[in-house]
């Protein structure tokens, strides 16, 4: 939404070119005509909304139902957290319980990343190079061996 505000805000206030905004803000011309298009044909005009709900609101475009079943992306984000489980296996239960209505692999995937990235960020960390090693994985836990004393923690 960020990027479609600074569109029409480059086009009504500064009155760029669509080829000038499009290499301002690393998108192409062709989507920068559409959003333009877009506003123009809903009425947008500046001062745009101050909410990106609103905003979002007015130039949504209107899709097809697609007859498939939404998961909770949730629940599916928490159950991520969990030791053992995968995206795939929570895809193979998705599909279990909805059938024919789930998602395939891919746009299951697709669809959990688009909702994780609309996710407000909660903690920030800093890293200093060498000063720490993160290592993430899924699975059992794996033995670590005292070089010194042999013993198997």
């Amino acid at each position: 939404m960020r990027k479609i505000r600074e569109i029409l805000r480059l086009k009504h206030e500064a009155k760029l070119s669509h080829g000038k905004i499009a290499s301002a803000l690393g998108i192409s011309k062709g989507v920068v005509t559409k959003y333009i298009s877009l506003a123009q044909v809903r009425g947008v005009a500046c001062p745009l909304p101050e909410d990106d709900a609103s905003l979002k609101s007015l130039l949504s475009t209107l899709r097809k139902p697609t007859g498939k079943v939404d998961p909770d992306w949730f629940q599916i984000h928490t159950e991520l957290k969990r030791k053992g489980v995968t995206i795939q296996l929570l895809w193979e239960e998705y599909v279990a319980t909805h059938g024919t209505a789930a998602y395939q692999y891919s746009r299951f995937c697709d669809l959990y990343r688009q909702w994780r990235q609309q996710q407000k960020r909660s903690m920030r960390q800093q890293h200093f190079a060498g000063d720490k090693l993160f290592i993430d994985y899924c699975g059992p836990t794996i033995g670590v061996v005292d070089g010194a004393t042999g013993e198997i923690r």
